[in-house]
């Protein structure tokens, strides 16, 4: 569904999961951290707003958003944690690296799931401006952050 036509902070508190007995992994980019941030903070008040304790919510940054692979996978080696969140955004500019960027990190997060334990979920903002990501880390469409809290509770139980 388009973001257009659905908030993505908007959920049905009754259809989530307690988490207070999970233990979450979040991987944020350092790159274009205006918005990752705000994505992370989304992302961890939803965690807490859910039952998860701030303990049992480990943070680590890298770079860029390349990099969200290779951290999901350090994390998922660990056994420690029920999901994994990566949060990054990618913003289009004048050359193809945007297209490299997105597919390599999609691909990887996607292998990653077939092959690790515990799930691993996107949160990696692709849009055409910065205006864009804004509308998607906290602005006039939620923000993704928060709906990949939801995610990551929902499949941690799955």
């Amino acid at each position: 569904m388009a973001t257009a036509l659905r908030n993505l902070s908007e959920v049905n508190s009754s259809k989530i999961p307690d988490a207070s007995n999970m233990c979450f992994g979040i991987v944020v980019s350092e790159w274009n951290s205006e918005i990752t941030n705000a994505l992370l903070e989304g992302a961890v008040s939803t965690l807490e707003s859910h039952g998860a304790i701030p303990e049992n919510i480990h943070v680590k940054t890298v770079p860029g958003s390349f990099e969200l692979v290779y951290g999901a996978h350090q994390m998922a080696l660990k056994d420690v944690y029920d999901a994994i969140i990566i949060l990054g955004s990618v913003i289009r500019g004048e050359t193809p690296h945007f297209d490299y960027i997105c597919q390599g990190v999609t691909y990887g997060i996607a292998r990653l799931n077939s092959i690790s334990e515990i799930p691993v979920i996107y949160g990696l903002l692709t849009t055409d401006t910065l205006e864009q990501a804004q509308d998607r880390a906290g602005g006039k469409y939620g923000n993704k952050g928060s709906e990949c809290a939801v995610v990551a509770i929902k499949m941690a139980k799955f």
